[in-house]
């Protein structure tokens, strides 16, 4: 197999997770006596661009189905971008805006508002069609250089380009990339938001490691893939999403916009953490099966007690670690998710059932382990009446804590 961006071949396991069902593959209760798919999970590092991907074997569109869970607006934290780059770009009526996986149109809504006009690119029906309900126009296709320069010829040039938690989940970052710089108007402005891979190998995040992720990226790597595409990092921001996210600000090569300071200060930090040497991406794999025979020995041993245990955060990193731990319903009967497009589901490959989060009031948990530890503080803030029975918090990443 070689590097998706820079085709050297590749040779160095950075994480190795077995065989695991798509983590957002959630199963209805007609499917649980089907036959359930598993795919290897397996991370490689490429020693040249220094990018993180995974193992070859599926399309994204057996991923991104039309009944994909996934509903970004179920998260408020998703919803504060348009205002601030709005105003930062002197956006008005005039302007373009496109986004890449608009999903349920949680962001565009806002342009829609400001009357800026817009078009969300989105290949999931379920979520398209909540978008087009709330009045954002979209396109359902995914997105790639060649359905960029079907919209350049038709005049549709972005002054904005939005990718929200995408640009890890496409197959071809290079022909992704390619897409952007054949859509953006000349003085536009790309912004892309992914997790930032030095922050996954700093807190073990191996959870973070799914199927639909494709590419765990640097802004070193980034920045390279850009470059190969005639396009420019000018900006990037330090965010706190998904445990540790990058905000990269784009534009075309020959820009006259300076490169901000930022930019060069990340690169270093990067740097100086071993992003470009393979001693950081070796014994990576040691952190991350400690972990999971942490969290294994206190659940057995919860249960050896007689605590009643439950789960909240129907979300993907809970069942990668879930999976990868061969934790089923004797350990963890149930798991709460506010989602109601996933209560009444069953998580992928541990069956566990999803339910309502008014459960935990009838049920009165002894221990409510936390999957989405990014928002931990979130759920305790929600949920904090269990501690009326004496009931407590758990988070298992980075290491196993209990409030």
């Amino acid at each position: 197999m070689n590097c998706r961006h820079c085709s050297t071949p590749l040779e160095h396991v950075f994480l190795d997770l077995g065989f695991a069902p798509p983590s957002n593959a959630y199963r209805k209760a007609g499917d649980i006596t089907k036959p359930e798919t598993y795919f290897p999970l397996k991370l490689y590092v490429c020693d040249h661009c220094w990018l993180v991907q995974t193992e070859d074997y599926i399309r994204a569109d057996e991923f991104f189905s039309s009944d994909y869970a996934y509903f970004s607006s179920v998260s408020q934290m998703w919803c504060d971008h348009a205002a601030l780059i709005t105003k930062r770009l002197s956006l008005g009526p005039e302007s373009f805006v496109v986004e890449i996986a608009s999903n349920d149109g949680y962001l565009l809504k806002n342009f829609v508002a400001r009357h800026i006009r817009c078009l969300g690119i989105e290949p999931t029906a379920s979520t398209a069609e909540a978008a087009e309900k709330i009045g954002v126009p979209v396109l359902r296709r995914f997105f790639g250089k060649q359905l960029a320069l079907e919209l350049a010829d038709e005049g549709k040039e972005a002054d904005l380009i939005i990718g929200n938690n995408v640009y890890a989940h496409v197959p071809d970052i290079n022909d992704f990339t390619a897409g952007l710089k054949a859509v953006l108007k000349p003085g536009g402005t790309i912004t892309l938001e992914f997790p930032h891979l030095m922050r996954l190998i700093e807190d073990v995040q191996f959870d973070t490691v799914y199927h639909e992720h494709y590419s765990y990226l640097s802004l070193y790597t980034v920045d390279r893939i850009f470059a190969t595409a005639g396009l420019r990092i000018y900006d990037v921001e330090k965010l706190s999403t998904h445990g540790g996210s990058l905000r990269v600000y784009g534009c075309h090569a020959d820009d006259t916009r300076p490169c901000e300071e930022a930019v060069l200060t990340l690169l270093a930090e990067e740097e100086r953490q071993g992003m470009q040497s393979l001693l950081t991406y070796r014994g990576f794999q040691a952190k991350a099966d400690s972990v999971k025979d942490n969290l294994i020995g206190f659940l057995i041993d919860q249960k050896k007690q007689g605590k009643k245990v439950a789960a909240y955060g129907a979300a993907a990193k809970g069942n990668t670690l879930l999976n990868y731990a061969g934790v089923k319903k004797d350990l963890i009967p149930y798991v709460c998710d506010a989602a109601p497009s996933k209560q009444g589901k069953f998580l992928p490959g541990s069956h566990i059932p999803i339910l309502p989060p008014i459960v935990l009031k009838e049920r009165k948990p002894d221990v409510l382990l936390i999957l989405p530890w990014n928002i931990a503080q979130e759920v305790m803030q929600e949920n904090a009446f269990i501690r009326e029975w004496d009931g407590k918090f758990v988070t298992a990443v980075p290491s196993l804590k209990t409030f």
